[in-house]
């Protein structure tokens, strides 16, 4: 069952489903534009945040302790398990596919959050990367990699999360997760925290009516986050003799603007808008997006 635009629309007050505000509007006076991110420090991961405090259309914030984002826990020490406890995650969603699993390893969790799989293609991303870097060869690396087939190379990955069937049934489940009370908090996840998991988090944000401006800031935000760490792997690459021009790799550790351009691009494509790439593409029922904000965004 699908409602239409103007039903969806006043059921969870989100004008944001459209990315933008109604032509001629403005934000209510004294709307807050921007608020710091809430960063979960931790030694074994450096993507990982709290996706509350975001300020709303209708001057709302989103609820701060029950939807987190970040790269994979594969590697958390001690304390960071003790600081994961401290959140009360109840559960966590690993957007990974089997090779990266097996390559970095599960999850490490604390007890009490129940870990659930759900991977998203990356179209081949991650085995990419390996067989660019395993070669050794300077000249096939800058075959695979040089002359922008790096970023063409990510602008596919972020189609396939409007294109692929597989995908879009991962983000509406976890989207149903996230709307759930017996869910309990939750931490979704991939390898880096940037793109599969910045998609879901930016159509969270805008599901939630955060403006555009700000959903935008958050998904930009993993430029920072993991700016030392990767840059510390391209020194790392170099120095083993792996990649003689580690910058190579540089496209597909960031995230971009024309990335998440690239996937708004094909929405409109296919569906036309947010509204319908929501309740078509992902066929949410038009009674969950209601209950995703009631959830997510206190009441006035």
């Amino acid at each position: 069952m699908h409602l239409s635009r103007r039903a969806l629309l006043t059921a969870t007050g989100a004008t944001a489903l459209l990315g933008a505000l109604p032509a001629g509007a403005t934000a209510r006076p004294g709307f807050p534009r921007a608020h710091p991110i809430r960063r979960i420090p931790l030694q074994g991961a450096v993507n990982v945040r709290d996706l509350g405090g975001y300020p709303t259309y209708d001057g709302r914030r989103v609820r701060y302790g029950l939807a987190y984002r970040g790269d994979h826990l594969a590697r958390l020490t001690d304390p960071d398990l003790s600081t994961l406890d401290g959140l009360g995650l109840r559960t966590v969603v690993d957007l990974r596919i089997p090779l990266e699993v097996g390559q970095d390893g599960a999850d490490r969790l604390p007890a009490g959050p129940v870990p659930v799989p759900r991977p998203v293609t990356d179209n081949g991303l991650f085995g990419r990367l390996l067989t660019a870097i395993g070669s050794r060869d300077p000249v096939r690396q800058e075959e695979m990699l040089g002359g922008g087939r790096a970023a063409a190379f990510m602008r596919e990955v972020y189609r396939t999360f409007v294109t692929d069937p597989a995908n879009r049934a991962a983000f509406a489940a976890t989207l149903r997760d996230l709307a759930d009370p017996r869910r309990g908090p939750l931490l979704l996840h991939c390898t880096s925290g940037k793109d599969r998991t910045g998609w879901t988090s930016w159509l969270l944000l805008t599901l939630l009516g955060v403006p555009e401006p700000l959903a935008r800031a958050d998904y930009l935000a993993s430029n920072t986050f993991r700016a030392a760490y990767d840059a510390r792997l391209r020194e790392e690459l170099e120095r083993a003799g792996l990649m003689r021009n580690p910058a190579l790799i540089i496209p597909l550790q960031e995230v971009r603007e024309e990335y998440l351009d690239t996937a708004l691009e094909q929405l409109r494509s296919s569906y036309g808008s947010v509204f319908r790439y929501v309740s078509v593409g992902l066929g949410l029922d038009p009674r969950e997006l209601p209950a995703l904000r009631a959830r997510l965004v206190p009441a006035a």
